[in-house]
């Protein structure tokens, strides 16, 4: 089953945060958020445009970095001085909306990129491990292709397995189907749903509430910069206790 998971078997959470605070300018986004993501878990989170879903995906893998708080990552708070944020990002995972793939380069290629350049492996050992995270996601025979011959849903399931190749700890998903036409939402969710299935943590921003449902561990609503409710999928689609996470499911489904 694709939700076998059970926190009690981690105790130490992949990712812990703690009072996460940040603004641009006078608009202030996120309003102290506190958040474990355990091994193995695969984490949704809803809420309605601009309430700091994506600042908070992007707050933890430190593309931008909070004004207050902690992220304790692999044991260590990476918002510390003296930490490589470099070394962090290849161990913590992003895939984004906009696929971010490089145009002159092959599909291996842009996947070979992370291996070779931030782990200092050979081409012939980037190659391989490009070889298998393509295949993982359905897309060795496009290996040759540049990103412009394939269609959106293969763009990001290229994005992907990029990000596979790295080995990371985590994988935070950043609402990457909104971009995509419905034939292609379909093929993306469904190695999504392999991951899963495989135990990857991830930590996924997403609209697709039918996913959220089918393979979420835990739901966390977020409105207003905090969350408002987190708790397991059936309880939070069938049975919010909040009214303002009521109001939200009501509007969605």
């Amino acid at each position: 089953m694709i939700k076998k998971w059970c926190n009690e078997m981690d105790k130490d959470p992949v990712i812990k945060l703690r009072n996460i605070h940040k603004s641009f300018g006078d608009l202030h986004v996120l309003k102290g958020i506190d958040l474990d993501v355990h091994h193995g878990e695969v984490l949704v989170i809803i809420g309605p445009s601009g309430c700091g879903k994506s600042t908070l995906l992007r707050c933890i893998n430190l593309l931008e970095k909070p004004d207050d708080g902690k992220i304790i990552f692999e044991g260590k708070n990476i918002l510390e001085p003296g930490i490589d944020i470099n070394q962090v990002r290849t161990r913590l995972g992003i895939v984004f909306q906009g696929f971010n793939l490089f145009p002159h380069m092959t599909v291996i290629e842009n996947v070979m990129l992370g291996p070779k350049e931030s782990l200092g492996f050979s081409k012939e050992k980037a190659r391989n491990i490009a070889e298998k995270q393509l295949a993982h996601v359905g897309l060795i025979e496009k290996a040759d292709a540049f990103p412009v011959q394939l269609s959106g849903g293969q763009q990001q399931r290229v994005a992907i397995a990029r990000s596979l190749g790295m080995a990371p700890r985590a994988i935070l998903l950043d609402e990457i189907t909104s971009a995509l036409d419905p034939e292609t939402i379909g093929e993306v969710l469904s190695v999504m749903k392999d991951l899963a299935s495989e135990g990857t943590t991830m930590v996924v921003v997403s609209h697709e509430m039918g996913f959220a449902r089918e393979v979420a561990h835990r739901v966390v609503f977020i409105d207003g910069g905090l969350i408002v409710e987190e708790g397991p999928p059936q309880r939070i689609f069938d049975e919010p206790q909040n009214e303002r996470t009521r109001n939200f499911i009501s509007m969605i489904l």
